[in-house]
């Protein structure tokens, strides 16, 4: 059983449950610096996400960010950097966090959420089919500015 947060306040568990989590999201994602992740914690455009099990001692076994920004059309939300401990799959936990960022962003008057998944992550996008998110065909074009 996984209780689901919005993070206010920067820990060093925190911090190490992200040097854990990201890596598994993709080995070249390291842990964001303390001012970095505390910078995104006090935006009012980004919200965080934390699943902690009860079984473990409320450890933090998944995260996931949701964006949410003005634009002339209406308010926007992505899901972002969804990651679940390798360790806690297959539980429920992707499916709860997803779960609490839709509400989160039906709250804040978005009238749709999208995301990105890679094919390969093939029991994630089962989840997102069976919560209800439709593939899209977009011309999704990306402008690289650094080494990602």
């Amino acid at each position: 059983m996984v209780d689901i947060a919005e993070v206010t306040q920067v820990t060093d568990e925190l911090l190490s449950a992200l040097g854990r989590l990201l890596p598994q999201l993709s080995p070249s994602y390291g842990p964001p610096s303390r001012a970095e992740l505390e910078e995104m914690v006090a935006s009012r455009a980004s919200i965080l996400f934390v699943a902690r099990d009860r079984e473990r001692g409320g450890a933090i076994v998944g995260s996931l960010t949701l964006v949410l920004f003005r634009i002339p059309s209406g308010v926007r939300a992505w899901i972002e950097d969804v990651v679940v401990d390798a360790g806690s799959r297959n539980r429920g936990v992707g499916e709860a966090l997803s779960r609490a960022a839709l509400r989160r962003a039906a709250a804040a008057g978005a009238r749709a959420v999208d995301l990105t998944s890679r094919a390969s992550r093939e029991a994630a996008n089962r989840l997102y089919r069976r919560l209800g998110f439709i593939p899209r065909e977009t011309g999704l074009f990306r402008y690289s500015l650094g080494s990602d």
